[in-house]
């Protein structure tokens, strides 16, 4: 039997969690992390021996998969040997493409943070011949999104402004980016979720969810053993549609029972509006709750920050099924079988653990962030970048900010600008809008999904972003550079280049490998153009 080594000793055929951990970091040249090594045992991508107190791994196993998962190689072959894998940021791990303030809230669309320190800092590798931005420098981004570019700017020790058209995606950017109080923040949260569990002592669903999950985990168990249930899946052994409908029709009897037994009120009486479709009436009455207790919050400040909370909260909390997150289909208002999970799920009876969750990750994430900030000046502006007058805006937010801009104006542009016909941006967030009543201005959204990927929608894209560059052209430095980043698979930027009266100079090929609930299988890249005055 063949042995392989392990940092050139010979061991066992069987390796403990830890052990195959350091091996794969080294055979791929980057961390990879016990948990990473975890999830592929629970998913069945690789055999588990031993007890499930101390899972062992065969490291020969966990080699054959790497290799038929080389995914440079194969995209290469997919989509051209001018892909830059450097690009890939494959060596960063989900935590850090995710790290502090980025993710205080989900967002389609957004870039890692990788990708803005790449091009902005002055230390990468690649561009030490060529600086783009320094310290003290102003970036913009005209499309800001969630902030993505402010926050990393202020990291780098950069000014920054953003622009969005999105009234909520600017209050997720600016207080990303902002000084909060934290003692403060964190009692009001207290007060909010005991006076949370004060109103759900008048309720049922409660004890209803949690003996719900108690014969769910019973069946489970029973019929869905992991990982054993998904390897005879993905060996054939079991037929996954027709075993699954089998044990989802059994469990219902059990599901609805329960319903009756502790007398659970699931639909709403109206579904008229996203919030009336889309949630569990347990789950609207404590959205409801949360809101009126947040009106009652006269600090600014803390308001915005447990607004934030809440609206990410209510996003999982929806009435969906694990899989269609990204996608909404039809509400859910029983146990069903979970594809990605492979296993019987439930759908959300009430928003308390995920409050609970995200007030304390919100509130960590800003702590993190306060020991990386730099005492430079970020702020995302409301309004349409083809049209804004950038100079006076900030004046009226921040008349310190406007003097540095009026000296020595934007050295440049890092942005993503919206893809054609793929994101609706305000419909993502179409509950916060209903929960905070935010002025909608879907109208003038460039390139949103309602309005297709014909020739009168690429037409009226490329109008827009050449518009909305030309507009930030006046207070641009006059030797300008600007990045954007887009899945440009009509060829449009050429055109919006030249509408700009602008050049391309460069293009960067990049896989994109972590693509936020879409599928990961399939070879997927963006380009980063470099523009500059034509």
């Amino acid at each position: 039997m063949n042995q392989l080594t392990l940092f050139g000793k010979e061991e066992k055929k069987l390796n403990n969690l830890k052990e195959a951990s350091e091996w794969a970091s080294q055979y791929l040249n980057r961390k990879v992390t016990i948990s990473n090594i975890s999830y592929l045992l629970q998913y069945g991508r690789i055999k588990k021996y031993g007890s499930n107190g101390n899972p062992l791994i065969n490291i020969k196993e966990l080699k054959d998969y790497y290799d038929s998962y080389d995914k440079e190689k194969q995209w290469k072959k997919k989509l051209g040997d001018d892909l830059n894998w450097h690009l890939s940021f494959v060596e960063y791990k989900e935590s850090e493409r995710t790290k502090h303030v980025h993710r205080l809230h989900p967002y389609k669309g957004k870039f890692i943070p990788q990708l803005v320190e790449y091009f902005l800092d002055s230390h990468t590798d690649e561009f030490k011949q060529k600086i783009y931005f320094n310290k003290g420098d102003i970036v913009l981004d005209p499309f800001c999104g969630s902030g993505t570019t402010l926050v990393q700017a202020n990291e780098l020790g950069m000014h920054a402004i953003g622009v969005d058209i999105s009234a909520f995606n600017a209050m997720i950017s600016n207080a990303k980016v902002e000084r909060h109080n934290i003692p403060e923040i964190r009692e009001a949260i207290r007060n909010i979720t005991l006076n949370l569990e004060d109103f759900q002592k008048t309720r049922n669903n409660i004890a209803f969810e949690e003996y719900l999950l108690s014969e769910l985990a019973k069946f489970n168990y029973k019929y869905f053993p992991s990982p054993e249930y998904k390897r005879k899946v993905r060996k054939g052994e079991i037929n996954e549609k027709e075993y699954a409908k089998d044990k989802e029709q059994n469990f219902l009897s059990i599901y609805y029972d329960l319903v009756e037994k502790y007398k659970i009120k699931i639909k709403q009486d109206k579904d008229g509006s996203f919030l009336d479709k889309w949630f569990l009436f347990p789950v609207r009455e404590e959205i409801d709750f949360v809101f009126k207790e947040l009106k009652k919050i006269d600090n600014k400040d803390i308001k915005k920050i447990l607004a934030i909370i809440l609206s990410r909260t209510v996003r999982s909390c929806r009435a969906t099924t694990h899989a269609d997150l990204a996608t909404l289909k039809e509400p859910v208002t029983t146990t069903y079988y979970c594809k990605k999970h492979g296993k019987i799920c439930k759908p959300i009876f009430s928003i308390k653990g995920w409050w609970q969750r995200y007030t304390i990750d919100t509130l960590n994430r800003f702590k993190q962030f306060d020991k990386l900030r730099t005492e430079t000046f970020q702020v995302c502006l409301t309004g349409d970048s083809r049209t804004l007058n950038i100079y006076e805006e900030i004046k009226k937010r921040n008349p310190e900010f406007a003097k540095i801009l009026l000296k020595q104006k934007i050295k440049g542009i890092f942005s993503s600008p919206p893809y054609v016909g793929l994101i609706d941006y305000h419909e993502q967030h179409a509950y916060a809008y209903e929960i905070f009543g935010f002025t909608r201005k879907d109208e003038l959204e460039i390139g949103p999904l309602s309005k297709g990927q014909g020739k009168k929608a690429r037409d009226a894209y490329v109008k827009g972003i050449a518009e909305s560059l030309r507009n930030c052209k006046k207070y641009l430095q006059k030797d300008y550079d600007i990045f954007l980043v887009a899945n440009d698979k009509y060829n449009l930027y050429p055109d919006i280049a030249q509408l700009a009266e602008m050049k391309i100079i460069n293009r960067f090929m990049r896989p994109v490998l972590n693509r936020v609930e879409k599928d990961r299988s399939n070879a997927y890249a963006e380009t980063i153009f470099h523009l500059k005055e034509r």
